[in-house]
């Protein structure tokens, strides 16, 4: 027998958790949350964010895509890490806490029915979730769920890049989430005390207290359920038996892989695509699955010709410590650079 919800969540990424805690907070409102991957329980590979590379080297929590061969990189597969545990990608990238470029937003908001994603009306929600270690001012938050905070870069290492920026004639810039983006900075990041702050610990685990949202993990979603063309409900699987889940809204936040894959399966997508699959065409939208666009990303390795490298900090006993300490390296020697310690750039925000 299927169970009624008012809203069922796809996904406990890091829009499913942001609107688990928001929809929540309506005490008459029951909510399902359903997930692919498992809880996100494990201190040292998604909660210290010294290990943030190990959970891209194995698809424990990470779905650990590739794509097939490309054309146009002589037959090369390219690796695309997506988060599959509770707190999606948020468990697993970067942290480092990066907004959009704000024409960004008004390039959008100049397009037809999205009047409303401007910058001006983005920024309030900006602010609402975090607490910027910059303090309150018109373009940063101090009472949000999400902790942002700013390293010291003491390290020579560090100072030397933002010296570097300005003798290319590029300007320091003090908050790269205010008023200018332009520039070399120290990069923000989503963490406080040495712990990750996931979308899961800041906005989901909070909001299950009150006790009208229902987790379940290890879910596989088959399809959307649909009477005529709305949205009623969900097919999935738990521990292998198939089962069924009645709402009276449907929000699907499976990711940029998932959710068009999750559409398809149900009927709505490229009407021959569908039929090609032999699945009855709910929505003949060409869109779906299309247009996947995000930023590249390479390792760049350098050697040290001072005894700075924070290649130390990346040894299994350091990331213990949080890499606050370094082993002292013998004077003068030239060390090479790991590519772990620059797998922070592999962020997916």
């Amino acid at each position: 027998m299927a169970q009624d919800y008012d809203f069922i969540i796809i996904g406990a990424g890091s829009a499913g958790c942001v609107l688990a805690n928001r929809l929540g907070e309506n005490p008459s409102v029951r909510i399902l949350v359903l997930e692919a991957g498992p809880m996100d329980r494990s201190l040292y590979m998604l909660r210290m964010p010294a290990a943030l590379a190990v959970p891209l080297e194995s698809d424990r929590y990470n779905w650990f895509y590739h794509s097939e061969p490309e054309p146009h990189l002589d037959g090369r597969r390219v690796y695309y890490p997506r988060g599959r545990v509770v707190g999606g990608s948020s468990s697993i990238n970067g942290m480092v806490y990066l907004r959009g470029n704000p024409l960004d937003y008004e390039r959008w908001a100049a397009m037809k029915g999205l009047g409303s994603w401007s910058y001006g009306h983005c920024l309030p929600y900006f602010k609402k979730m975090e607490t910027s270690a910059l303090g309150p001012s018109a373009y940063r938050g101090a009472d949000g769920p999400i902790r942002v905070t700013i390293p010291d870069c003491a390290n020579p290492l560090f100072q030397a890049f933002l010296q570097a920026g300005q003798q290319a004639g590029y300007a320091l810039t003090e908050d790269v989430n205010g008023y200018r983006q332009e520039g070399f900075y120290r990069m923000e990041r989503s963490t406080f005390g040495g712990v990750r702050s996931s979308a899961a610990r800041r906005y989901l685990h909070p909001a299950r207290e009150r006790g009208n949202i229902d987790l379940k993990i290890k879910i596989r979603v088959s399809r959307l359920l649909f009477d005529g063309k709305r949205a009623n409900g969900v097919e999935f699987f738990e521990n292998g038996r198939k089962r069924k889940a009645r709402g009276g809204e449907i929000i699907l936040s499976a990711g940029a892989i998932n959710s068009p894959q999750i559409l398809k399966l149900s009927g709505v997508g490229p009407r021959e695509e569908l039929r090609a699959l032999e699945i009855p065409v709910i929505a003949d939208i060409p869109g779906v699955g299309e247009n996947l666009q995000d930023h590249l990303d390479f390792l760049v390795q350098y050697r040290c010709t001072q005894p700075v490298s924070l290649y130390p900090a990346t040894s299994r006993r350091l990331q213990y410590l949080g890499g606050r300490e370094l082993l002292p390296q013998p004077r003068g020697r030239r060390v090479s650079q790991p590519a772990a310690s620059f797998r922070a750039g592999r962020d997916q925000l």
